[in-house]
């Protein structure tokens, strides 16, 4: 006789093997008093498993995890999935009704776990979604976009120095995998923390749809769920897509003046050291200055807004060689997070 799984309990429900319910996660309400809703999918299967969370929206305005997690959620081969998948199309309601990043107490979701029930708004959020849903989980897959005006190519990010995390970024298969170490108040640090396995996907750009995106990510989805044995993977979903580029650092080219930015490359575009990337124009004369790489690496973010200031981030290159502190002092780079971690890598 088949083992049977156990009942899966959330927020005071209870889903009995082989039942699907949408639960209402209660948001703290509007100003007007209307009350908010996070609406939680979970498929709980008859056979046990692994249990696999897929999260998207933490910010507000970063939509393609949205569609990626609707495309999973109808698919035909969940019905007979083996353990529990939960799916949360939206975590940040109140940052998507009003399409920003931010909640509306101005706070990152998503450097506010594992919050409090009695701290602020976002830390608030934080806490139900950690107790509820995160510290119940095995696994975890976490759907994000670039920002306003910037792009990411398809990408995991992770503790890849952790076997299990390289291994379940590998089996997604994005065109880069990122070595990249946690921040503090982040979904990721809080499930490294509590042993909860978990991937950042990485695609596209703030309140666009990517479909290039969207179709990475599903597919990258059903090769994780299928890694895990949890179903078997449609056959109209095969792809033959070649390894990910493994790397070991990143770094922002910036801009050294301001001015009108053109870009000689585009995402995806692999590039060599003192290559031309890019130009940054004087918009009220003929000066032009063009941008040169430092590095040799692949371009996976890159800034869409032609008009920039000094100091804005416009290419985001992926090595998968270490970057030395002299490249790094080429690159001028003003955030001081991001410099530690080169010099940590160094």
């Amino acid at each position: 006789m088949n083992e049977i799984n156990d009942d899966f309990h959330i927020l005071g429900e209870i889903i009995k093997p082989g039942e699907r319910r949408e639960v209402l996660m209660p948001m703290p309400k509007l100003y007007d008093d209307s009350p908010l809703f996070s609406h939680i999918h979970v498929i709980n299967g008859l056979k046990p498993g692994p249990v696999v969370t897929l999260i998207s929206t933490l910010h507000g305005d970063e939509l393609n995890g949205i569609e990626i997690i609707r495309k999973i959620i109808k698919s035909k081969s969940l019905k007979d999935l083996n353990g529990t998948l939960i799916a949360i199309p939206i975590a940040n309601v109140q940052g998507f009704l009003y399409q920003q990043r931010y909640l509306m107490d101005r706070r990152d979701l998503n450097r506010s776990f594992p919050g409090s029930e009695d701290g602020s708004l976002a830390s608030r959020i934080a806490h139900l979604f950690f107790k509820e849903v995160v510290i119940k989980s095995s696994h975890i897959i976490d759907f994000h976009t670039g920002s306003l005006c910037r792009s990411n190519l398809p990408q995991i990010r992770g503790n890849i120095d952790n076997e299990d995390i390289l291994n379940l970024a590998k089996v997604f298969n994005p065109p880069v995998i990122l070595n990249a170490k946690t921040r503090d108040g982040t979904l990721r640090e809080v499930c490294n923390r509590h042993n909860v396995k978990i991937i950042v996907y990485e695609a596209g750009e703030a309140l666009r749809l990517d479909q290039a995106a969207i179709k990475f990510g599903v597919l990258g989805t059903y090769n994780v769920l299928t890694h895990l044995g949890m179903i078997s993977r449609p056959a109209a979903m095969q792809d033959n897509l070649p390894p990910s580029l493994v790397c070991e650092s990143s770094a922002w080219i910036r801009a050294k003046r301001s001015g009108i930015f053109t870009t000689v490359k585009k995402l995806g575009h692999s590039i060599k050291a003192g290559e031309v990337i890019g130009s940054i124009a004087n918009p009220m004369s003929y000066q032009e200055e063009y941008i040169h790489t430092p590095i040799s690496g692949i371009i996976f973010g890159i800034n869409n807004s032609p008009l920039v200031h000094e100091g804005a981030a416009l290419f985001n290159i992926a090595s998968p060689e270490k970057i030395t502190k002299e490249q790094m002092n080429l690159l001028e780079l003003s955030d001081i997070e991001e410099i530690e971690t080169l010099l940590e890598k160094s």
